[in-house]
């Protein structure tokens, strides 16, 4: 009669496996963080460029830069409080308000302290100030 043998893993093989891909995912992970923040500052950096640019062609629609109250939102929605009203574009001077890459909303601040205005995601901690990812960015910075 035939020895029958079974074929597959032992859970010790299987646990074994399972730390190995455990201390790989760990090591590639940390060699990734790093490149995820850069990756994050650049698309705030372009978001601003963006916003920065709907900003002027409100500048070039109203006349002048919109004010703190009217705000951000009034690139993307009438504010209702116009001088030119009728030169408004029905969809806005921006497809889409963005966020920061952290989820955080963009602020716009008029009269800004580095330019004529400024636009500033205030970093992963959405805080005023800090340092490494929590450093803010602003159009200054571009």
């Amino acid at each position: 009669m035939k020895k029958l043998l079974k074929k597959g893993f032992t859970l010790l093989e299987l646990l074994i496996v399972i730390v190995i891909m455990g201390l790989l995912v760990s090591l590639v992970s940390l060699n990734l963080f790093p490149t995820l923040n850069n990756a994050y500052v650049e698309v705030a950096k372009t978001d601003i460029k963006k916003i920065e640019q709907a900003v002027l062609m409100f500048k070039l629609s109203e006349g002048s830069y919109p004010t703190q109250q009217q705000g951000i939102k009034s690139l993307k929605e009438n504010p209702g409080n116009l001088k030119r009203p009728g030169k408004y574009p029905s969809g806005g001077f921006i497809n889409k308000l963005p966020k920061d890459p952290w989820g955080n909303d963009y602020v716009y601040i008029y009269p800004g302290q580095y330019g004529e205005f400024d636009i500033i995601s205030y970093g992963a901690d959405g805080q005023p100030g800090g340092e490494g990812e929590n450093a803010d960015i602003n159009s200054s910075t571009q």
